[in-house]
């Protein structure tokens, strides 16, 4: 069997999804490591020795001055030129939630013309005004490049966020966001697919219901819902009406976003 592929998770200071996010990888054949900030900014070149990097979720630095923004600050002036060259290799990266929100803020998403450190798009308040903890339809878009979503079509996934909407800083780069493809998924109306504009299908009030996004080059992924929180239909909350119909898959959805990448890093 070859080698497992190393995936370095970052975790520590308030960041808490690091459990199910190494038992996503490593069902899905990878190598994960979990590698606190503190280590990794005391030796930033230590990324090169991964083919991937994670951001998971939770609230690192308690949130304070927005979501994610205080990690995407310290990650900018401290670990910019390891993560240029990591990602000059074309290797990959993923954030969910919170990592999402810092991957926005740190200008890895969108990534338009290789920058990716200068912010060009912005997480906000959800519109509802209040924390949101549901399972949510996500649409993944066909012509989207996104290495993590291949082949998807639509699949249940949890949100729990308080700072999940997405917005442009200008109408030229939401433009710009839809004309090359980066949107990887929207919010949608399970009962139709149609992208969701409205709460609850869409949580958030995200602009186009984006619930997640690539880089043009399909390498670079973020979105706010969980994927490794659906690892076992179990999780799912209807798992048992689905048993009784004889209708339990042998796994859940979401670990197949994580096999895409592992089978792309191959």
């Amino acid at each position: 069997m070859a080698s497992r592929l190393p995936v370095l998770i970052l975790t520590g200071f308030g960041l808490n999804c690091e459990a199910e996010s190494r038992y996503a990888w490593e069902r899905a054949g990878a190598a994960p490591e979990l590698v606190h900030l503190n280590d990794l900014l005391a030796a930033p070149g230590r990324l090169m020795d991964f083919q991937a990097l994670m951001f998971i979720g939770g609230f690192s630095f308690g949130d304070h001055m927005g979501s994610g923004h205080v990690l995407a600050l310290r990650l900018r002036h401290r670990v910019r030129d390891a993560l240029r060259a990591f990602l000059d290799r074309e290797r990959l990266v993923m954030g969910v939630c919170n990592g999402f929100q810092t991957m926005v803020k740190l200008g890895l998403l969108p990534g338009f013309d290789g920058d990716y450190f200068t912010q060009k798009m912005a997480m906000a308040a959800n519109d509802c005004g209040v924390f949101q903890n549901f399972w949510v339809n996500v649409r993944f878009e066909r012509e989207s490049p996104c290495v993590f979503t291949r082949g998807l079509t639509s699949m249940p996934l949890p949100i729990r966020h308080g700072e999940g909407k997405v917005f442009a800083l200008d109408r030229a780069i939401l433009e710009r966001v839809e004309r090359e493809h980066c949107v990887a998924c929207r919010y949608a109306d399970p009962a139709t697919g149609d992208a969701a504009r409205r709460f609850p299908h869409n949580p958030n009030g995200s602009l186009n219901a984006i619930a997640g996004l690539c880089d043009p080059s399909g390498r670079v992924f973020g979105l706010m819902p969980h994927p490794e929180a659906f690892l076992f239909p179990e999780n799912r909350p209807n798992w048992d009406a689905r048993r009784l119909s004889d209708a339990l898959p042998g796994e859940g959805d979401g670990l197949q976003i994580f096999r895409n990448a592992v089978e792309f890093m191959r």
